[in-house]
């Protein structure tokens, strides 16, 4: 692994802690995509660990979210726990996934996605959370309005605005409505993901968002008479 970083710190701890009969899934994976598994792990502690306290209920909402083969579990559980100690360096961790994926800004919706959904596993979005997942959107190289888009999607819907999970203002016309839809659902199919070579992991959540895009299209299509 030439990985260097956090993360590829990260990796050789994970390395050097393995048992000497173990197989590791970094040398039969890309580099690319090994890394980015180790990053969103990382980052999936820290924000577990945000409000104070990992609980079970973020746990499994991690893996919910990052679906893991069970001969892998005791070495991302390795990873979690290293991760997990403080909330410090999440940063580091943010930026090196943004230089990996800057061409590819979709991936890192999907992370900060995934985040949310480990943030609201205790049914609240504390303000320490809120402000963790606002400070990895800003590493990512989203503005504000974006964030709040991302946001929306992980509010009770009767609660949130549908046209900010679209990305779209309420004055839009139905013909704009129809067209972005379609663009998201596209953009966000699973098959689509994987065709251009994203990780598995952004896949699942990728699946999460777009059930979050149909449920706010459905509302808009019955507000509108779609």
């Amino acid at each position: 692994m030439a990985v260097g970083g956090p993360i590829g710190s990260l990796i050789a701890s994970l390395a050097g802690g393995t048992d000497g009969d173990d197989d590791t899934a970094a040398g039969a994976n890309p580099e690319k995509e090994v890394a980015f598994t180790i990053g969103v792990i990382a980052l999936g502690a820290k924000m577990a660990k945000a409000d104070g306290v990992v609980t079970k209920d973020e746990i499994d909402a991690f893996k919910e979210v990052f679906i893991i083969p069970p001969e892998e579990m005791k070495h991302v559980a390795r990873v979690f726990n290293l991760a997990k100690r403080d909330v410090a360096g999440y940063d580091a961790y943010a930026s090196q996934l943004t230089g990996m994926f800057e061409d590819k800004p979709d991936v890192l919706e999907d992370v900060l996605d995934g985040l949310f959904h480990i943030a609201k596993a205790d049914n609240v979005v504390h303000e320490t959370e809120l402000e963790f997942l606002r400070g990895v959107s800003g590493i990512f190289g989203f503005e504000e309005m974006e964030f709040e888009r991302i946001r929306a999607r992980h509010v009770e819907l009767h609660d949130s605005d549908p046209f900010m999970v679209l990305g779209l203002e309420r004055t839009a016309e139905n013909a704009e409505i129809r067209s972005t839809y379609r663009r998201l659902v596209r953009e966000n199919h699973p098959d689509q993901l994987t065709a251009r070579g994203v990780p598995a992991e952004a896949v699942e959540i990728a699946n999460r968002k777009l059930a979050a895009i149909n449920a706010a299209y459905e509302q808009v299509a019955r507000e509108r008479g779609i």
